[in-house]
């Protein structure tokens, strides 16, 4: 939670019935409502960027030309839960992932129906994965780096 209130990203890793989920969506259901939304969302070797670029938007609210986040005034908390299980494409990398890195770079994503670029703002990811091996592949230390990582 402490690292929540300071709107840093936060990654937790650990075996199979560890707790993780429980531990999160306890931790996020505690968050004042007045000050923060809560979006859930869970990863499978289906999951496809598209699906979670429009999951993210679909929440957000339009602030002004080319500006999304939550209602103003409030701080939106991202949870992905089996952050690591969608499939390797054909290069290695995994779409849904590269998606959500994009905006830690650059702060947003393009629209895909006319290509103007999307900022979003105050915003932040809670993520949860088990390690790599039975169908969870490794996650690029590119994007890893954006995170305070608990095991």
């Amino acid at each position: 939670q402490l690292l929540v209130s300071h709107q840093k990203h936060v990654l937790f890793s650990g075996s199979t019935g560890t707790g993780k989920t429980v531990y999160i969506k306890a931790a996020l259901e505690h968050l004042d409502r007045a000050a923060y939304q809560n979006i859930q969302t869970a990863f499978s070797a289906q999951t496809n960027a598209n699906q979670v670029q429009d999951i993210i938007d679909n929440k957000l609210d339009k602030r002004r030309k080319g500006i999304y986040g939550p209602p103003f005034g409030m701080h939106c908390v991202i949870f992905v839960d089996d952050l690591n299980m969608p499939a390797l494409e054909t290069y290695g990398a995994q779409p849904p992932i590269e998606l959500l890195r994009q905006w830690m770079d650059h702060g947003g994503w393009y629209d895909r129906s006319d290509n103007t670029f999307r900022k979003l703002e105050d915003i932040q990811f809670v993520c949860a994965m088990g390690p790599p091996g039975g169908g969870r592949n490794p996650v690029t230390p590119r994007f890893l780096r954006h995170f305070n990582l608990i095991c």
